[in-house]
């Protein structure tokens, strides 16, 4: 297994919505794993967004406003203190695994933003299970959701769309891809950081392109990685 996978940062969040400009982040979850797959610290944030969370939202996460508000931390410091543990791993050169890396960070940049808190300075190396395993097995069928890539790499999910769960099975899977494709993974953190800016850009015009040959508009995803 590739020396970038022995110890691993996940990182996962559960949101208000979609829209990277108007979304905030109701709970967070970042833990150490390694190279086991085994949690060696761990860190949660239950977070008050300030705003409504919208029904459909809930209906995906489970936090109520009502939850929110009464049990929540206060949005600008949560955002500050979970930016202080990622920034620390990465200052150690630990790479943080987020499955669909580019929400989760462009959430965490406008989070930051918003509150007027500086954005993580140095976002990098991250690993990205869903960029890697498009490149290294692009022409399997079927959709390639995090519970989808948990089934076909034997990945316990228990707890689909809880921020904990969804971040360990993301850095398991990064663990599974390591192993099953460790000779086209077999680079440095930062070379497959790297690697994962050009395969996401590459995906994205693809994508676009098979869109437009259907008679479909294409989605609106330039392919930038890992903060839009």
């Amino acid at each position: 297994m590739p020396g970038w996978a022995q110890t691993l940062a996940v990182f996962d969040t559960e949101t208000t919505g979609i829209a990277a400009e108007t979304t905030r982040i109701v709970s967070a979850h970042v833990s150490l794993l390694d190279e086991d797959g085994k949690v060696s610290e761990a860190h949660e944030w239950l977070i008050n967004p300030g705003i409504e969370i919208p029904v459909v939202a809930t209906s995906v996460h489970g936090i109520t406003t009502e939850f929110a508000v009464a049990n929540g931390q206060d949005a600008a410091t949560a955002i500050a203190e979970i930016m202080a543990v990622l920034e620390a791993h990465f200052d150690s050169g630990i790479p943080v695994v987020a499955y669909n890396a580019s929400y989760d960070f462009t959430i965490l940049d406008r989070e930051a933003k918003r509150y007027g808190l500086s954005p993580l300075a140095h976002v990098r190396p991250i690993i990205d299970p869903l960029v890697i395993d498009k490149q290294v097995d692009r022409y399997r069928k079927g959709k390639r959701r995090l519970e989808d890539a948990a089934m076909h790499y034997g990945i316990t999910l228990d707890n689909a769309h809880e921020a904990s769960s969804d971040a360990i099975a993301a850095g398991r899977i990064a663990q599974a891809l390591a192993r099953v494709h460790g000779d086209k993974l077999d680079m440095s953190a930062l070379a497959l950081h790297d690697a994962q800016v050009s395969w996401a850009a590459e995906q994205a015009a693809s994508f676009a392109q098979y869109l437009k040959s259907q008679g479909k508009t294409p989605y609106r995803d330039d392919g930038v990685w890992p903060v839009r």
